[in-house]
């Protein structure tokens, strides 16, 4: 109930309330019209592949994503420098560079840097002009039989953590773990007047 002298509330929210609403009828062919476009996009530009150049493995930002991979912008010229691809070379073969990137831990380093070398070793590159081929060109067997890469190049491959069953022995049934934590707490708050301790008694035995 509506408390002290204030004017009774008696909303007018049904005035042309069909100028409000939003529709969406045209989603089904929107649907159509992408795909269409994704395919004559690939058309466009075979033989490359379809998802665009090739991207890092990088970890999100802040505490509560920096657990989780992800696809970062660009990879640093160090991991290109380590792979053996000069930075000029990088985008024209499909790897993208950023050059902005530091490397923070020789864990992702390492990982990047692989990347980069699988890619390589699975590159096709075709020649500018047909027939005309450069150092660095694949062979015509080699372009015979390639094809374009639909879907994302070298997905990230989210690992599973295992784990291991252990039989419950007697020992591990008469642990008490919340007695453990309070000895070794209590141990731990000791430590400096225990050494005090024993430093004095040692020097008392000198004597």
């Amino acid at each position: 109930m509506v408390k002290h002298n204030n004017v009774v509330p008696s909303g007018h929210f049904r005035k042309h309330w069909q100028n409000y609403v939003k529709t969406w009828f045209n989603q089904p062919a929107r649907k159509t019209r992408r795909r269409a476009a994704r395919q004559k996009k690939a058309v466009k530009i075979f033989p490359r592949p379809t998802a665009g150049p090739l991207r890092p493995i990088v970890h999100g930002q802040t505490l509560k994503y920096n657990m989780k991979l992800r696809s970062g912008k660009g990879f640093s010229l160090e991991e290109l420098k380590a792979a053996g691809i000069p930075k000029k070379l990088a985008p024209t073969v499909g790897i993208s560079v950023d050059h902005r990137r530091r490397n923070r831990s020789l864990e992702g380093f390492q990982t990047n840097v692989q990347r980069l070398k699988t890619y390589k070793a699975k590159l096709v590159v075709f020649p500018r002009r047909n027939g005309k081929f450069k150092a660095g060109d694949s062979t015509p067997e080699e372009l015979a039989t390639a094809t374009q890469v639909s879907g994302p190049i070298l997905p990230i491959v989210h690992e599973k953590p295992s784990v291991e069953l252990v039989k419950v022995t007697e020992e591990l049934k008469s642990f008490r773990a919340y007695d453990k934590l309070r000895l070794e707490r209590t141990n731990a708050r000791h430590v400096g007047v225990r050494a005090k301790r024993a430093a004095e008694a040692e020097k008392e035995e000198k004597k």
